[in-house]
């Protein structure tokens, strides 16, 4: 028996010590092929006054001199229209950094916006996480082939094809490639900047059929000193040299740029196509019936609605978060001492909720000392993670234990303020804390978000952007669209109005709450 346990041991130290020394070797040899693949760096274009967004943007700048101006999108339609729309008027550069850009219609459709910036002279460069491109490389490949077009991917596999080799290279590269950069920006002439919580694909601009949700999310439109420090944390990832050019990368398949325009101008002539543009046709005419401030289809930018002040600001990861090094720069710094403070009202909207032992904590000592803590976040019923869910079940009950209103979002098919067919799941990531600051962006409250993924995000004091949160949070917690959580003795209870309760997980199979279950016990929740 003794035998056997020292043979046992010997071979897991064997495989162990492999391990340990193929990830040391794929770094090294990682790293050797980084500094080889470095692109040129570049830096954003700056501001100008001769362009259309140069020139619509001047009298509102020059009304608030040294102030950002900022205001919500929430409407899907409305943040894919600002995106193609802003691109259109595009005269010296657009940047796109994003976590998920789907080659499904609407990725396609701001795929070809940018190409046709590109025709008009107009520099484009696209950062893009790898860990949503790889195996898709085909599109990104093909619009790197323009000359005005420059497509870099962060923290990218060498291998893209389906093979050992890339197998080989994810095993041994798995710590590292576990770190992402999941920020969202569009940043335009250096003007006009959008940030927040949606990638770029049908669920997050309303176009989603089918099986898939849709997702209830958030953007911020930015103008003025803030669009600068977006255009500064999009340049250090940019040169950050953790993001490569994708050409350099190893690829059998290659699509040609011509094959692509003409794969988009057939999608074009698709009835799901006119009819999705139909719609945002609709949004527009409907700004434009409400008073734009430029008459004309061209122009009617809804910058009117734009608040202006000056403490609206950036806060963003720095890339090398992505290598676990430092800390103290991190977004979540920026954010600690705000929410320590707070004395009256915490409000936390985010779709996965893994706040840790320390986030726990935190958020049992505000509400034992008397502030409300409101959170909601998405139920396992429309969660598209439930491996994350698990992680969150594990808190949930200390929480609601602890005084914290607890919601999880599950609105019902076909009614409530916005219906919708499947259920929507809740992507908008945002807090408000004692109605006198606010934060919107890609942060999830999560220890993936704190200590994994570089994030970015708007610190704002401004009373109109606050009272759209707060109403925009007050609707996502209606019993229409959510469940209000609740302790009946030791176990959990979910509420819907005056309905009677649920004593389990309400819509959701057994084995999905049968896999929550599980993965809670486990001790990964860092990873998630």
């Amino acid at each position: 028996m003794i035998a056997w346990m020292v043979d046992w041991l010997f071979w897991i130290s064997v495989i162990a010590a492999i391990v340990v020394l193929g990830s040391v070797v794929a770094l090294w040899s990682y790293g050797r092929f980084a500094r080889r693949a470095l692109g040129p760096p570049s830096q954003a274009l700056p501001p100008g006054e001769d362009a259309p967004l140069d020139r619509l943007l001047a009298p509102h700048e020059a009304a608030h001199p040294g102030k950002s101006g900022a205001m919500f999108i929430f409407n899907p339609y409305e943040a894919f229209a600002l995106r193609a729309q802003l691109t259109a008027l595009a005269a010296r550069s657009v940047d796109v950094q994003y976590y998920i850009w789907y080659d499904d219609m609407t990725g396609r459709l701001l795929a070809q916006a940018l190409l046709e910036a590109a025709d008009r002279g107009v520099r484009v460069r696209m950062l893009l996480d790898d860990v949503n491109v790889l195996g898709r490389d085909p599109l990104y490949l093909a619009l790197d082939r323009h000359p005005g077009v420059e497509v870099r991917l962060f923290n990218p596999i060498r291998n893209r094809e389906r093979s050992i080799r890339r197998g080989v290279e994810l095993f041994f590269n798995l710590v590292r490639y576990n770190r992402r950069m999941h920020g969202k920006a569009w940043i335009v002439d250096g003007r006009l900047a959008l940030i927040g919580g949606r990638n770029v694909g049908d669920v997050y601009f309303g176009a989603a059929t089918g099986r898939r949700r849709n997702n209830d999310d958030i953007d911020l439109a930015l103008a003025g000193p803030v669009v600068t420090s977006a255009a500064d944390a999009f340049d250090d990832f940019w040169n950050s040299g953790l993001a490569l050019p994708i050409k350099s990368l190893w690829h059998k398949r290659r699509t040609s740029l011509s094959r692509l325009r003409a794969r988009l101008a057939r999608d074009r002539r698709t009835g799901a196509v006119a009819g999705y543009l139909e719609r945002i046709a609709m949004v527009r005419h409907d700004r434009r019936a409400m008073g734009a401030d430029v008459e004309g289809a061209e122009h009617d930018l809804p910058l009117d609605a734009l608040r202006w002040s000056s403490a609206t600001r950036l806060v963003a990861d720095p890339p090398h978060k992505a290598l676990g090094t430092g800390q103290t720069d991190w977004l979540p710094e920026e954010l600690m001492p705000s929410l320590n403070e707070t004395e009256s009202s915490l409000r936390i909207m985010t779709p996965y909720l893994v706040p840790g032992t320390a986030g726990l904590a935190a958020l049992s000592g505000l509400a034992a000392r008397g502030v409300q803590v409101e959170i909601v976040t998405n139920a396992l019923s429309v969660n598209d993670h439930v491996v994350v869910h698990g992680a969150y079940r594990w808190y949930r009950k200390a929480l609601i234990a602890a005084g914290v209103r607890l919601h999880e979002f599950s609105a019902r098919p076909g009614r409530g303020p916005w219906p919708v067919q499947p259920r929507e799941m809740l992507h908008g990531k945002a807090m408000t804390i004692d109605h006198r600051l606010g934060f919107a962006g890609s942060f999830n409250f999560d220890l993936r978000s704190a200590f994994l993924n570089t994030e970015i995000g708007v610190i704002f004091n401004e009373p109109a952007l606050l009272a759209e949160l707060n109403d925009r949070f007050d609707r996502a917690i209606t019993p229409e669209r959510a469940f209000a959580l609740a302790l009946n003795g030791k176990r959990v209870i979910w509420q819907r109005g005056d309905e009677a309760p649920f004593a389990t997980e309400p819509d959701s199979a057994f084995s999905r709450r049968l896999v929550s279950f599980v993965v809670g016990h486990l001790p990964i929740h860092r990873w998630l």
